[in-house]
């Protein structure tokens, strides 16, 4: 595992969005760059640093594939809170990718079980994720993971905790009674079968789950700590979300990513 803390979200953003661009302008294989995506408040600073370096020029994603990991179950496609919706307003109608290269759950389904199944083949299908970018839930959920979620789960339908609803009602006029109860959502075995994950974690709020997935045992009550098994995983954060790690944890991390930035010429930062 690799942690690298900024100072700021801002320059956890920039860095971000430099690190997946790099990885989507050199990737070499004969096939698009398979790309998972969250939502949420935390990607948005990658997804407007992505929008400006493709608005420069420097990046395109006409040769990019991409699966979102969720969507809420039963809302409509063209709700103001659907993932669709979130995406193609924050993210997608922004750049080159292709609509028929875009994958995101259909929470109007009639048949969830067959939608889930469908997305699992429509990945293998791609040839699997190159790079999964999630965000951090409060209680330690990435995607709609809740906790004590199976490490092998798949592409699911995901009952959400009462915690998860009241975070997620700020998006529905403080309402928590309008936040879906249910959802689609990749499983912990689909993330962890990723070829790299990347996590971004920002804010205080995120603190106690930070600490849980990077000091804490592997865990199905944190179930981003399964993590700590996976061959290539970069966590981002601020300092905000760094503040109940121990003083030694940072300072290794610190000094490992100095030692990675002297050895690499600095190319390597996320």
């Amino acid at each position: 595992m690799r942690l690298v803390i900024f100072k700021t979200y801002q320059e956890m953003s920039v860095a971000g969005a430099a690190y997946i661009a790099e990885r989507i302008t050199r990737f070499q294989e004969d096939r698009p760059f398979v790309l998972g995506l969250p939502t949420g408040s935390t990607p948005l600073g990658i997804y407007r640093e992505l929008i400006r370096r493709y608005r420069e020029g420097k990046i395109s994603f006409s040769r990019v594939i991409s699966f979102n990991m969720d969507e809420y179950l039963g809302l409509p496609t063209g709700h103001p809170q659907s993932y669709h919706t979130f995406m193609w307003e924050n993210f997608f109608s922004h750049i080159d990718i292709r609509a028929s290269n875009v994958h995101i759950l259909n929470g109007e389904t009639r048949d969830p079980e067959e939608e889930c199944g469908a997305f699992e083949e429509a990945i293998k299908a791609a040839g699997g994720i190159d790079l999964f970018l999630g965000g951090m839930g409060e209680d330690g959920h990435i995607a709609f993971n809740e906790p004590f979620s199976s490490f092998s789960s798949r592409t699911r339908v995901q009952i959400l905790t009462e915690d998860t609803r009241a975070v997620n009602a700020r998006f529905f006029d403080g309402d928590i009674k309008q936040v879906p109860r249910a959802a689609l959502t990749v499983g912990v075995g689909t993330v962890m079968d990723a070829r790299e994950v990347l996590v971004a974690a920002s804010g205080r709020n995120k603190a106690r789950a930070l600490r849980d997935a990077v000091e804490g045992g592997i865990s199905h009550r944190c179930p981003l700590s399964c993590l700590q098994n996976h061959p290539k995983v970069t966590i981002m954060c601020d300092n905000a979300a760094a503040v109940e790690l121990e003083a030694g944890t940072v300072e290794y991390f610190k000094t490992l990513e100095q030692s990675i930035q002297e050895q690499t010429g600095g190319t390597s930062r996320p």
